[in-house]
């Protein structure tokens, strides 16, 4: 049988690392499997639902190098969730409830202060036809709570390996609301059983879910896919990601110039004890793959760490590489292999260009340097043609005429130069901006 897995978010608002992390996983794994990969946005929420959160999501895998087999939106799929659910009432799955959400909020309270787990009671079990038909002459409408088995639920984690679900420990889920739409679950089971989807890959903040959904599925009588829960992402205080994931949205990483393929190596290599490397492709990341090689406890990542992955791949980048990321700027090895290490993100290509080919302007980083040492500097400068070891026989004479050693020396000719206290090695630089450009620097 063929693998098929889902990514299923909700465009309620931007992917960030956490949501990332997930549909990467199932991707990774419908890859190396030889399996499906479906995008299924999960829309039933039509007040916070968007288009423009949707787009967005879309843009945000394609930029990771995510593609996916199939897409479907469960705001499409209305009459597939009413065929289940009169399914699950002629079965006697589902009851109907009339409590309203202060009378659970003070139930909850209740149970809380007398020591007990806040689970609902299943007082409306008891209620008569009589005491149902006088709620709705009030003007309830009930809601309707699926009814848990009384056994002990058993199964295989993926990651956590064997796990349990015994009776009492989570309240029967609403599964129809009071205005007739559905959270979560019974399009989520409807939805799996419906398109053959045999593993589910999650974060573990979903486990209850899981075991939920497995008995959703038994009432249906549909096939039971594999779980796979991995543990969320935390920060570098050990914090779960989600408290922070503002600062981390992948619309945010990608305008700030991280390299996707930086976020696809953490990613999938977090949890797990392979590091994070900027040699490998995402093709590699499909081959080392293995579900299995996620550990229980909960990985941080390390916003520093991403950055200076994604600057390593840029630096492992080469030449014809480099002028494929940058179509609309002309440029030769030299100059790439000259800058490349230097750069932090790919755009960064562009000041360097103007620095070595364009008449830049620096003069407001030079204010302080002296006038009389640049001109010297400006006199000693060699003719022309010039290649890596002009810069070393230009300053040795420097030093010697005006005796400035090190930083003395170096810094105020970078400066006067490129207008930065650091960069790429003058050595080559410096047949790059070539002799014109460096008198004119020198003597502004």
């Amino acid at each position: 049988m063929t693998n098929f897995v889902r990514f299923a978010p909700s465009p309620t608002g931007k992917l960030h690392l956490g949501n990332a992390r997930v549909a990467l996983v199932n991707w990774l794994f419908a890859r190396k499997s030889g399996g499906r990969f479906l995008l299924r946005y999960d829309d039933t929420d039509k007040a916070r639902s968007t288009e423009a959160f949707a787009e967005g999501i879309t843009v945000d895998l394609k930029w990771l190098g995510l593609n996916w087999d199939q897409e479907a939106r469960q705001s499409q799929r209305s009459e597939k969730y009413d065929a289940a659910a009169e399914r699950l009432r002629q079965k006697g799955f589902l009851y109907p409830c009339y409590e309203t959400a202060e009378e659970l909020d003070l139930k909850r309270k209740l149970a809380r202060a007398a020591g007990r787990p806040p689970i609902y009671d299943r007082a409306a079990l008891a209620l008569s036809v009589d005491e149902r038909k006088a709620f709705e002459a009030a003007g309830r409408t009930p809601h309707w709570r699926f009814r848990l088995p009384d056994t002990t639920l058993v199964w295989t984690d993926l990651v956590h390996g064997s796990m349990q679900f015994t009776k009492g420990s989570a309240s029967d889920p609403i599964l129809i609301r009071e205005d007739g739409t559905y959270p979560y679950m019974l399009p989520s089971v409807v939805d799996d059983a419906e398109f053959g989807i045999t593993h589910i890959i999650r974060g573990d903040d979903h486990i209850a879910n899981g075991a939920i959904q497995i008995a959703v599925m038994q009432a249906l009588e549909t096939e039971i896919p594999q779980f796979a829960h991995l543990p969320l992402l935390a920060d570098t205080g050990g914090e779960k990601l989600s408290k922070r994931v503002g600062s981390l949205s992948l619309e945010l990483l990608r305008s700030e110039g991280i390299e996707p393929l930086a976020i696809d190596i953490l990613l999938a290599r977090l949890g797990t004890s392979h590091a994070p490397e900027a040699n490998v492709t995402l093709d590699g990341l499909v081959s080392e793959f293995d579900i299995t090689a996620f550990g229980l406890s909960m990985p941080r990542l390390d916003d520093t760490q991403l950055r200076r992955l994604s600057a390593d791949i840029i630096h492992h980048l080469s030449y014809t590489e480099g002028q494929q990321r940058i179509r609309d700027l002309s440029f030769t090895e030299e100059f790439w292999l000259a800058v490349r290490t230097n750069l932090h993100r790919i755009d960064e290509v562009r000041d360097w260009y103007r620095i070595c080919y364009e008449q830049a302007d620096i003069s407001t980083s030079r204010a302080d340097l002296d006038g009389s040492f640049l001109r010297k500097a400006a006199d000693l400068l060699p003719e022309e043609p010039w290649n890596k070891d002009t810069w070393k026989a230009w300053t040795t004479k420097i030093s010697s005429t005006t005796g400035a050693k090190g930083k003395a020396l170096f810094l105020p000719l970078r400066l006067a130069l490129t207008g930065y206290e650091h960069g790429p090695e003058l050595a080559a630089l410096l047949p790059l901006i070539g002799r014109q450009r460096a008198l004119e620097r020198l003597a502004s």
